[in-house]
């Protein structure tokens, strides 16, 4: 193989790669198994609910949008609950008093990850896992 193919191949290994897609529900642990529980959010969404997906089922309210936003979340190499980075720039804008705490396992991984909306990089780690957590809006009102 000459040094051109090989440059080739390594470039298309590394463009794969690097596009880090999201991990397919064909790859997902059997054991992925969620408890959310949710304080303070009002209007009848407070509550602890189990999750299981891959088959999906449950006592969440959204079974089948949690399961599909876990998917869209999940990326190899990278923790799906992760916080936010420490020193990261956050708008100070208070997104109210709800809080969730999720804990379990998806996708092999161990998770015991807190949610909170008390500045802008909260509120937006929340939003992005709406509808495992419930729907707030982007400025933390209910409804």
């Amino acid at each position: 193989m000459s040094h051109f193919a090989v440059r080739g191949a390594l470039g298309a290994v590394a463009a794969v790669l690097g596009s880090a897609p999201a991990l397919p529900a064909s790859a997902a642990v059997a054991a992925d198994h969620l408890t959310v529980t949710v304080l303070h959010a009002g209007d009848g969404r407070d509550g602890t609910y189990e999750l299981s997906c891959h088959p999906g089922a449950g006592s969440h309210p959204d079974v089948g949008g949690a399961c599909l936003v876990l998917d869209r979340n999940t990326r190899w190499g990278r923790d799906t609950f992760a916080p936010v980075a420490p020193g990261t720039a956050c708008t100070m804008i208070y997104g109210g008093p709800a809080t969730a705490h999720v804990t379990g396992t998806w996708a092999g991984r161990p998770v015991d990850a807190t949610y909170d909306r008390s500045n802008g990089c909260e509120i937006g780690r929340w939003d992005r896992m709406v509808p495992l957590l419930p729907d707030l809006g982007t400025s933390g009102r209910l409804g």
